[in-house]
């Protein structure tokens, strides 16, 4: 289609609300309570400004980067999220696309699609993992991502099972059925488009999440495996210990806003870490993960990789946090709405936009490496940082401290 290219991931977002029924659309855009931490995620970074050159400037720029072993021909990896009812070819569409664009795939346990179809579409897939069910079980499904190829395993734990949202919570099914079919058959209507690819595909989304089934068991609905995560006791660093001592490939610990948090990753024997605050799904009121960015990369950066979760929806953005210490940056909904828009080309599409960018911020910073990125190269506010964890609080050692 002439028109189905998309120069903004904002008009991606235009194109996806208007293609999805409303409760896809409203379960991608999330948020909790007030949805404070979502915002903060997105304005935080237009606080941040550049001081341009204009003469000098480098004609070749290099925008490659490694991140756990894995050299990425951009700093932008695909961060895990279920893709339930999105797009008929889900997670695989995206893993071709990163890998079209020379990029890793982050694939959530709650996803769509089976690991071994991910993998064989993107051999740089990293297995995200929730703290879901006995150590048995979380094992088997480490074991069973190791075995389907995945280069490395995400442990998730930035979620507090904030319920509620101001604006509405999204009404989810539990299954497709007939009686599901007739609810939500208004907000079908309103969106042939949607139902007519999926008529096509000779399928409906089952919300099933297969990677969270033990071997030989079906796969579980994905509200049975949100159930089974939400009552596994939470995890100690005792227990993460444990999963660093059973697993020999690279190992991310997602979801750090402290620097103390940082530190005992790095003790624990981690790889890399995310600063994510789960996309504004987590505790309301939490800091923009680009404002505690700055602190736990000077902290930890030089023992870890340090990537940055949250709020990318320009190329200029991922210069910033690249700049503020990251190695990477990992996107959520700015994927999601591209898929949802045009499939694997609107996948695609969104790479682009951030790979043209950021060539944009390193030229005018005069940069030929994006590796090569300071805080100098930006103008930061005195006000912008946020210091979680530090010991320096009146309040006393290990005080979270607003700066």
């Amino acid at each position: 289609m002439a028109d189905a290219w998309f120069e903004t991931v904002a008009e991606a977002q235009r194109r996806a609300k208007k293609k999805l029924p409303k409760s896809v659309y409203l379960a991608l855009v999330a948020g909790s309570e007030r949805g404070k931490t979502l915002e903060d995620n997105i304005d935080a970074y237009t606080e941040l400004g550049f001081a341009p050159h204009i003469a000098g400037l480098a004609t070749e720029r290099d925008l490659t980067t490694t991140v756990m072993g894995q050299e990425l021909a951009l700093p932008v990896m695909i961060s895990p999220t279920g893709v339930q009812a999105v797009h008929p070819d889900g997670e695989v569409a995206i893993a071709r696309a990163a890998a079209a664009r020379g990029t890793a795939m982050g694939l959530s346990s709650f996803a769509s699609k089976p690991v071994e179809e991910v993998v064989a579409a993107n051999p740089q897939t990293f297995f995200q993992l929730y703290w879901a069910g006995t150590r048995e079980q979380i094992l088997a499904r480490v074991e069973r991502a190791k075995a389907a190829g995945a280069v490395g395993i995400i442990l998730t734990l930035d979620w507090s099972f904030s319920q509620g949202r101001d604006w509405g919570s999204p009404s989810i099914p539990q299954q497709i059925d007939f009686r599901t079919m007739l609810q939500f058959a208004p907000e079908v209507a309103l969106r042939p488009a949607w139902a007519l690819r999926w008529l096509r595909s000779g399928a409906l989304p089952d919300l099933t999440a297969p990677n969270m089934a033990m071997p030989g068991q079906p796969a579980p609905g994905f509200f049975a495996a949100y159930g089974e995560w939400m009552q596994t006791p939470l995890p100690s660093w005792d227990d993460l210990r444990w999963l660093r001592s059973q697993y020999d490939g690279k190992l991310m610990l997602k979801g750090v806003m402290r620097v103390d948090d940082a530190r005992r990753a790095v003790d624990t024997g981690f790889d890399a870490i995310s600063v994510s605050n789960h996309g504004g799904n987590n505790l309301d009121g939490t800091p923009a993960s680009v404002r505690a960015l700055p602190v736990v990369a000077e902290a930890v950066g030089s023992q870890v990789d340090v990537l940055l979760d949250g709020g990318i929806r320009r190329g200029s953005d991922v210069v910033k946090a690249v700049a503020l210490g990251a190695k990477a940056v990992m996107i959520g909904r700015a994927y999601l709405w591209g898929l949802a828009a045009n499939g694997q080309a609107g996948v695609e599409n969104v790479f682009d936009i951030l790979r043209s960018g950021a060539d944009s911020g390193l030229l005018g910073t005069g940069r030929s490496r994006i590796r090569d990125l300071t805080p100098e190269d930006l103008l930061v506010p005195e006000d912008f940082e946020r210091r979680l964890g530090v010991a320096e609080s009146p309040l006393g050692a290990g005080q979270t401290v607003l700066a």
